[in-house]
């Protein structure tokens, strides 16, 4: 069996980050908070006296068991990558949301900024997808889009 599990953001401030997705794209607390330590993390990550914090969320649009959102938060943290949409690796989180111009809004409301502008475009099958890249607060880049 292979199931998707997580997505993992190592934030500056897990406290805030959680709060802005709870906020701003109705991520939601499912009682699966972390403070870890010890051997096993230290072998685990290759960190002497690792130590990490933070919550996996439930992303919106899954009940039950789905796929989380984790937020961690080292004590010792490493410069991040160029938070550029077209950078190698890992580019953004993409939410499906009904209303991409609300959404944004929220993002916005919440501490979180816009790269680009809002879009749209109509693909050859009739499809027409709404679409902006955003950031949450510490920079990660989200993709709000709408279909119809």
């Amino acid at each position: 069996m292979i199931r998707y599990s997580h997505t993992n953001l190592i934030a500056k401030d897990a406290h805030r980050l959680i709060d802005f997705y709870k906020t701003a794209l109705d991520c939601r607390s499912i009682g699966e908070t972390r403070d870890l330590s010890g051997e096993w993390l230290d072998k685990l990550t290759g960190i002497p006296n690792a130590h990490l914090t933070g919550e996996h969320l439930a992303l919106p649009g899954y009940e039950g068991h789905g796929p989380t959102l984790e937020i961690f938060t080292y004590d010792s943290l490493v410069p991040s990558a160029s938070g550029l949409v077209n950078a190698a690796g890992y580019a953004h989180l993409a939410f499906e949301v009904d209303n991409v111009a609300g959404a944004l809004d929220r993002v916005l409301a919440s501490g979180g900024g816009q790269i680009g502008e809002l879009v749209q475009k109509t693909y050859a099958d009739g499809r027409t997808i709404c679409v902006v890249y955003a950031t949450d607060p510490e920079g990660n880049i989200l993709e709000l889009q709408g279909w119809s």
